[in-house]
């Protein structure tokens, strides 16, 4: 039996949360893309805006991976 079983809760919810955020992402950079006028603002978009907001967007799932890591740790040593 773990301890940190509220913390795997919240990781998994934190996951969760940033799946749907890179799903929104992905579809506000499209939409976003076919807003703008021109084709060098379209080309922005697409290679600055949409990564960045991407990247934003995976930064709840990178915080999941550390909790579940602070878990693990916390499962290993008090195991011993």
């Amino acid at each position: 039996m773990t301890h940190y079983g509220t913390l795997r809760v919240w990781a998994a919810l934190l996951t969760f949360i940033g799946v749907l955020g890179m799903i929104a992402a992905v579809f506000g950079t499209i939409v976003w893309a076919i807003e703008v006028e021109g084709f060098w603002q379209t080309l922005g978009v697409i290679l600055i805006g949409g990564p960045v907001s991407i990247f934003l967007a995976t930064l709840p799932i990178a915080l999941a991976q550390a909790m579940r890591a602070i878990a693990d740790v916390g499962d290993t040593v008090s195991a011993r």
